[in-house]
C-alpha cells in the first residue's frame, strides 16, 4: 500500500520559472523532457508505455491515477517511455484482479520518477496558455535553481530524431499464430465478427516506435504484419513481397527523419499505404509537404474529428506535437479528408490518385473510444481491390 509522506521530497520545474513540490514516487532519479499533459480518465498504463512519449513528462489531468495498478499484458511496448510522470493523487491502493504490482513499483523497476501532490491544473493551464514547455523532474535533494537550470538547459524535442531509440532492432513477424492478438473477452463468450483467424493479406510495417494494440488489430482483421526497423529501406520492404505497407506511430520531430521519407517516397507507386500518427506525418514529408508543432499538442481520448467527405463525427484517441500543413498537403495533390473540429489542425488525408491514406489519430484507441476502428477494415478493402486490378 502506497501511504502520503509528509515532507515534499520532489520538484518539478519548468523552463518559465514555475516551480512545484510534491510527493515521490518511482525511481529515485533527476530527468529532464518536454512538459505535456493527457487529459484521460483511464490507461494511464498504455500512455506510460507508449512510445511515442519518449522524451516527455507527462502530467495526467484525471485526479487520481494507479487505482487498478499495473499489469503486463496492457503494456504497449517493452516498459515505459516516458521521462517523468506527474499526478495530482496517486491512489493509496491497488483495486484489480488483473493487477500484479503497484504504478509506484512499476515506475520505481524501470527507473522512472514520479510526482504527486501538485496541482496538475495549474500545470496543464500553464502549458494551455504557452505551449509545451522544457522542464526537468527530480526526486532527488536538489535545489530549485538546479532544477530550473537543468530545465532550461535541455535541447529540446525539435529536430530531434527519436524513432532510432524505440524502433525494433531487427525484422520479425507479429503474431502469427493470432493468439497475442485475440480480443479480450469474458470467459465462454464468442469473439467479435472482425477477428480473422487466417491472414489473407501480407504488409509490411515500418516501425516508427508503435504501440501494440496497432499490430494487434491489423491481425485481427487478417493482415499477416512483417515489422521492419525505422531504417530499413524501400528494397528491404519489396524483399518480403508485400502486398501493402503501414507506417506507424512513433516519437520526436517528423522533419527529422529525412530516411523514412526517402523509402516512403520510393514505395508510393507501387503499394497501398495507410499511416497513423507519425506515420502520418512522414507520408506528408514523402509526397513533399510539410509538419510544423503545435502550441501544446492533442493528447487524450476525447478529440473529435470530422471527415468532410461522409459527415461523420468521430471521439478519437490522439497522442502528436505535429501536425501537416494544409496548404502544403493540397498543393501536391492530397485531399485533406479530416479536421480536428478543435482547432481545425489536419486530421485525415489521401492520395487522389494512389490507394494511400493517413490519420492523425489513433483508431485502435487503447485505452478510448473505438468510432475509428472501422479504418483497419478500410485498409483491408483497400488492398483487396489492389491486388484485384494488378
Amino acid at each position: 500500500m502506497y501511504r502520503q509522506k509528509n515532507h515534499r521530497d520532489a520538484i518539478l520545474a519548468l523552463e518559465d520559472g514555475s516551480v512545484f513540490k510534491g510527493f515521490s514516487f518511482g525511481a529515485k532519479t533527476t530527468v529532464e523532457g518536454e512538459a505535456v499533459f493527457n487529459t484521460g480518465m483511464t490507461g494511464y498504463q498504455e500512455t506510460l508505455t507508449d512510445p511515442s512519449y519518449y522524451g516527455q513528462i507527462v502530467t495526467m489531468t484525471a485526479p487520481q491515477i494507479g487505482n487498478y495498478g499495473v499489469n503486463e499484458e496492457d503494456e504497449e511496448s517493452d516498459g515505459p517511455k516516458v521521462r517523468g510522470f506527474v499526478v495530482r493523487e496517486l491512489s493509496p491502493v491497488v483495486s484489480n484482479w488483473r493487477a500484479t504490482q503497484s504504478l509506484g513499483d512499476y515506475l520505481k523497476n524501470h527507473g522512472i520518477p514520479g510526482i504527486s501532490g501538485v496541482d496538475t491544473r495549474a500545470i496543464t493551464k500553464r502549458l494551455r496558455i504557452h505551449g509545451a514547455l522544457k522542464a526537468c523532474i527530480s526526486t532527488e535533494d536538489i535545489s530549485d535553481e538546479q532544477a530550473l537550470k537543468r530545465a532550461r538547459d535541455w535541447t529540446g524535442i525539435v529536430g530531434k530524431d527519436f524513432v532510432k531509440e524505440v524502433s525494433c532492432k531487427e525484422s520479425y513477424t507479429w503474431d502469427s499464430s493470432g493468439e497475442k492478438s485475440r480480443p479480450f473477452t469474458v470467459i465462454g463468450t464468442q469473439l467479435p465478427s472482425t477477428f480473422k483467424q487466417e491472414c489473407t493479406h501480407r504488409i509490411v510495417a515500418f516501425d516508427y516506435g508503435a504501440k501494440r494494440a496497432i499490430y494487434k488489430n491489423l491481425r485481427r482483421f487478417g493482415f499477416e504484419v512483417i515489422v521492419l526497423p525505422a531504417h530499413s529501406s524501400a528494397e528491404d520492404a519489396i524483399s518480403h513481397n508485400p502486398d501493402a505497407i503501414f507506417l506507424s506511430n512513433g516519437p520526436g520531430d517528423p522533419s527529422a527523419l529525412d530516411y523514412a521519407h526517402k523509402t516512403i517516397q520510393s514505395l508510393l507507386p507501387d503499394y497501398p499505404i495507410f499511416g497513423i500518427c507519425l506515420g502520418h506525418q512522414v507520408l506528408t514529408h514523402a509526397i513533399g509537404a510539410k509538419t510544423y508543432k503545435l502550441k501544446f499538442g492533442h493528447r487524450g481520448g476525447n478529440q473529435p474529428v470530422k471527415n468532410i467527405e461522409t459527415e461523420k463525427v468521430a471521439i478519437t484517441s490522439q497522442n502528436h506535437g505535429f501536425a501537416a500543413d494544409k496548404a502544403k498537403l493540397e498543393e501536391m495533390g492530397a485531399i485533406v479528408t479530416e479536421y480536428n473540429l478543435n482547432d481545425q489542425t489536419v486530421s485525415g488525408m489521401r492520395l487522389k490518385d494512389r490507394p494511400v491514406f493517413s490519420v492523425q489519430y489513433h483508431p485502435e484507441a487503447s485505452p478510448g473510444p473505438n468510432d475509428a476502428n472501422h479504418l483497419f477494415q478500410v485498409f483491408y478493402q483497400l488492398v483487396s481491390d489492389h491486388k484485384a486490378k494488378v
